[in-house]
């Protein structure tokens, strides 16, 4: 299934801009100098290779907060600036590469330079340490970084990557204790923030019961419970999963009101007796095939009227994004089950499935979730 043609261009017409001959005179070194000199180019050609060595540069940008927060330097530097001499030493790095890595920072915006050659927070670096899951994925992705390290081999189908060994539950069947606790805690962490985006893009109001497909350890649900206190609660997730729902929903004082179910919905029928399913971070996760049947057992176990919700990350659609298209969108080729799909897409398969009056509203951030919203008739 694909999105409608695309066309990157400002309009649908041909354009002098996109023909062959105009890249040809773009490319021609004599034309790149001429262009860097003339007053009405020279801001283009500069901004234009800027955006290019930031391409370029991309990996080490991204390999420097990886060490920033694997040496929890931006936790260290809550408690006040520190000069490069006292982080070498709480961190057993040399002094030199130390300052080098700390300059580092700064030029990303993550550190300040302050008087007296010590180094404190920006604003993103203190954002950094209080967004709930982002230094746990931060520090989890020299996974992928791996199964990158060769690009053409990957695209091409070639690597056997680790990533989907990390999350094995993708592919069904029984998930040892050890794993299945660190799959929870990672996505209980991220789970906060797509809650929080979810309910500003989604009205819960009127629905007497949510059953919270693949809910893991209950954040999702919980975050949804504190904003709608009537609300009846339902999780279902794999037998090793579920159970890790249950101190959450107790500390936040909702046992009465949730109730656990183990199962599979890869090998049975979704339980009854909710008037509304949430599917959050689902189903990019698997095939269209697997999402096609679990759509139609979400169809089946609701009532007439009954709402699915559906928040993920998604592609642009007709417009690619960098965080769709050029992130998520490699991390779920990464895991060799999935793939991340556009509202547009996930819309069609909800109307494949039976549900109408399918609904995209506008993603509060579309890097942290979008939402899909349909009903049954």
């Amino acid at each position: 299934m694909t999105d409608f043609p695309y066309d990157s261009g400002a309009s649908s017409g041909p354009s002098a801009f996109s023909s062959p001959w105009f890249h040809r005179l773009m490319a021609k070194r004599g034309f790149q100098k001429w262009a860097a000199r003339f007053p009405l180019t020279r801001g283009i050609v500069r901004r234009e290779g800027e955006a290019m060595f930031d391409l370029l540069a991309g990996f080490c940008h991204s390999q420097i907060l990886s060490a920033l927060v694997q040496l929890e330097i931006p936790q260290i530097l809550m408690n006040g600036p520190q000069d490069a001499q006292a982080l070498a030493a709480r961190t057993a790095v040399p002094p030199d590469r130390m300052q080098i890595l700390l300059r580092a920072g700064v030029a990303l915006r993550v550190l300040k330079a302050r008087r007296g050659g010590r180094f404190g927070l920006t604003r993103t670096g203190a954002a950094l340490v209080g967004v709930p899951g982002l230094s746990q994925m931060i520090a989890h992705h020299d996974v992928l970084y791996r199964d990158l390290s060769d690009p053409v081999a990957f695209f091409r189908g070639e690597v056997q990557t680790e990533l989907a060994d990390f999350w094995p539950y993708v592919f069904g069947g029984a998930m040892d204790a050890g794993v299945a606790a660190t799959y929870s805690d990672l996505m209980a962490q991220s789970q906060l923030l797509v809650a929080d985006d979810t309910l500003a893009t989604v009205d819960f109001s009127g629905i007497g019961t949510l059953m919270d497909i693949g809910g893991g350890s209950g954040a999702f649900l919980a975050a949804v419970g504190a904003a709608y206190a009537d609300l009846s609660l339902m999780l279902f997730d794999l037998p090793e999963v579920a159970p890790s729902a249950t101190s959450r929903f107790a500390a936040a004082g909702m046992s009465a009101r949730a109730r656990i179910i183990g199962g599979s919905f890869r090998e049975e029928a979704l339980p009854k007796g909710a008037d509304a399913i949430s599917l959050v971070r689902v189903l990019y996760d698997h095939s269209d095939g697997t999402v096609t049947d679990l759509l139609a057992k979400c169809f089946a176990a609701l009532p007439s009227g009954g709402r699915l919700i559906i928040s993920e990350p998604m592609t642009g659609g007709a417009q690619p994004t960098k965080a769709g298209d050029a992130y998520f969108a490699l991390y779920t080729l990464a895991m060799r089950t999935g793939r991340t799909r556009s509202a547009y897409e996930i819309a069609a398969l909800c109307h494949a499935a039976g549900f109408e009056d399918v609904k995209t509203p506008k993603a509060r951030r579309a890097f942290v979730t979008s939402c899909v919203e349909a009903r049954k008739p």
